[in-house]
């Protein structure tokens, strides 16, 4: 049958190239791709710094807060050895431990402020970078 030549290629008269001109590939912009990509890494950049810089503050301040507890609690134990009676020694370790968990809730708060407002600069950068992509977004798309 190959021998005498009864075979045809069946795709021998087929046109490859109308067809593949048929197809329309979507054409992609590369510069607005980088520059894309450019803000995200800038917005990824500037949320990072925000961050490290927030954890700093907060490291600081906790040391502040261990140092301040530790200087009242050596100066408490000073009162409470100069203290004469026991009835004095009492009333200076119950104001101590009023004091103490007052500093404590107002350092928690502090610190629950500081958590905070890291948080939300670093949500409200991201935030309004995602805002700026999708009306890139639309835009690209009301282009076409």
């Amino acid at each position: 049958m190959y021998a005498t030549g009864a075979f045809k290629n069946p795709f021998a008269d087929f046109d490859f190239s109308k067809i593949a001109g048929e197809f329309k590939m979507p054409t992609m912009n590369i510069e607005s791709m980088v520059e894309t990509g450019r803000k995200n890494f800038a917005v990824l950049t500037a949320v990072n710094t925000s961050a490290v810089e927030s954890m700093k503050a907060i490291a600081q301040r906790q040391g502040d807060m261990v140092r301040a507890a530790m200087e009242d609690f050596s100066k408490h134990g000073s009162e409470v050895l100069a203290a004469a009676t026991v009835e004095e020694k009492a009333a200076k370790q119950i104001d101590f431990v009023k004091k103490s968990y007052e500093a404590a809730m107002a350092n928690t708060k502090e610190l629950a402020d500081l958590y905070s407002k890291g948080h939300t600069e670093a949500l409200s950068a991201l935030s309004a970078r995602v805002s700026e992509l999708t009306e890139e977004v639309k835009a690209a798309i009301a282009k076409k």
